[in-house]
């Protein structure tokens, strides 16, 4: 789940103190200014969007901005940073939430937001290869005459890049799956300036290493994505959303498992609990009845949706739903998933000034409603408002807490309950992070996570970046 910029002045406060800045050589702005011109930007202001984060980090400057335009340009600020001992963060619309694109050693951001081309289609093939600048919404906009989409959608109009670097997922992952099943192929700067392309169009390969989803949720560490090969699909015949409420948790999480296990294939299905919808119905202007809720999207054939409707309302009425409320009209559905999509800021809002800090986990299927029943019983042992919403489809859920930036001790108090959360799921075999990433806030969860497996991961990083500058700091330390 990821973000747009957040509207609150409040300062962000970091979990932790940011790491050392390196400083930058003598003469080493002027040389990156002789080859970008005003492609190069060091006012604090443009400095400051760049490194602030969507959440509860402290904002960390990077020295200069650069957009780049091209691949060479990508390129050739590689090499000028290599060759200076000069870190790179890797920047696209700043909507990640672990303080994944925050420069903690400062260095250059570099902004990829201008390489937004569509440079192929390739509809009979289903795939299509972009830029990384390219945002999703816009994406499906050039899309929409040729009858496919691109199904990826966290919340946010992230650029397509920043989600390739971060594995991301969001409400059709349940049908349509994530990142690393949409990206086929890519354009990649290597740490030592070469440009290489990691697949071709062919829908398989058994070609080595697969380098694809190496670089897929690397979060910028090993490589800077130039363009990106994206696997589409048709747009459905029929789409047709609806929102129940239920009269338990447990019972919208059961709904949910007993539908898959049934074969009912799901395009979108989120669950709500009774806060986050009481937080949905103040900041969206809404009236639904302030329960655990759920909103589902089905879609195929005018047939088939009208089969899966029918089954899973027996389900929900069989686990204390309520009536179906629909959403059919373009426009209804519209208003539906944007409500959705703004949970974020409804439940930080649900406290004048606060700022938000946002956690997700994801566990098996058969361990979700326990594992989100337990959450939310322990959430109610604080006075810190905290909502539960997520894609329940694929087990991964989150939760929101709504902080008093003047109460200093809230912040331990959260980082508490969220240990216990990221403890819960992987005592129940599940991951510190569903879609997230690791960034800067889960780095000693992936240890717990994946015990030895991350010193392979240290192996990589050290053998593709030795100088450790592509967004150093970041998934673990060197």
């Amino acid at each position: 789940m990821a973000f747009g910029r957040a509207s609150s002045s409040e300062p962000m406060v970091a979990p932790h103190p940011p790491a050392q800045r390196r400083p930058l050589p003598e003469g080493f702005l002027d040389r990156l200014a002789a080859r970008f011109g005003d492609a190069l930007q060091t006012g604090e202001a443009v400095r400051a969007a760049h490194g602030a984060s969507e959440t509860h980090f402290a904002t960390m400057l990077p020295d200069a901005v650069i957009f780049a335009g091209s691949t060479q340009d990508v390129v050739d600020t590689v090499n000028l940073c290599r060759a200076a001992g000069v870190p790179i963060v890797p920047f696209g619309a700043g909507t990640s939430i672990e303080g994944n694109a925050s420069p903690v050693h400062g260095g250059i951001s570099l902004d990829l937001t201008r390489m937004d081309r569509v440079l192929m289609v390739n509809a009979e093939d289903f795939d299509c290869v972009i830029e990384p600048g390219v945002r999703r919404e816009e994406l499906n906009q050039h899309l929409r005459d040729t009858g496919l989409f691109f199904p990826i959608d966290p919340g946010a109009n992230a650029t397509i890049g920043g989600m390739a670097s971060t594995r991301a997922s969001g409400t059709n992952a349940v049908r349509y799956g994530t990142m690393k099943d949409a990206v086929l192929g890519l354009e990649v700067v290597t740490p030592d300036g070469r440009v290489i392309r990691t697949a071709r169009r062919a829908r398989k390969s058994a070609a080595g290493y697969d380098l694809t989803r190496l670089y897929v949720g690397a979060e910028g560490t090993l490589g800077i994505i130039t363009a990106i090969t994206l696997r589409l699909h048709p747009i459905p015949e029929t789409i047709s959303s609806a929102v129940c409420a239920f009269d338990t948790l447990k019972g919208a999480v059961d709904t949910v498992v007993q539908a898959i296990q049934c074969g009912v294939p799901l395009g979108r299905v989120e669950i709500l609990d009774a806060l986050q919808i009481r937080a949905v119905n103040r900041w969206s202007k809404l009236d639904y009845a302030e329960l655990p809720t759920l909103f589902f999207e089905f879609h195929g054939t005018a047939n088939g949706v009208a089969e899966q409707i029918e089954l899973v309302r027996a389900v929900a009425e069989g686990n204390g739903g309520g009536e179906f409320l629909w959403s059919n009209l373009p426009e209804e559905r519209s208003k539906l998933w944007r409500a959705r999509h703004e949970a974020y800021y409804a439940a930080v809002n649900l406290r004048p000034g606060a700022i938000g800090w946002a956690t997700d986990v994801c566990v098996p299927l058969s361990r979700l409603a326990e594992c989100i029943t337990q959450t939310r019983a322990d959430l109610d042992t604080s006075a810190i408002p905290s909502t539960i919403l997520g894609h329940v489809g694929d087990g991964n859920f989150h939760v929101v807490f709504s902080i008093d930036p003047a109460v200093p001790a809230e912040m331990a108090e959260v980082e508490a309950l969220n240990a216990r959360l990221v403890e819960r799921a992987l005592a129940m075999d599940g991951t510190c992070t569903g879609e997230h990433g690791i960034g800067l806030g889960k780095q000693h969860w992936l240890e717990a996570e994946l015990g030895d497996a991350v010193e392979v991961m240290r192996t990589l990083k050290r053998a593709l970046d030795p100088d450790n500058l592509f967004n150093p700091g970041k998934i673990f330390t060197l």
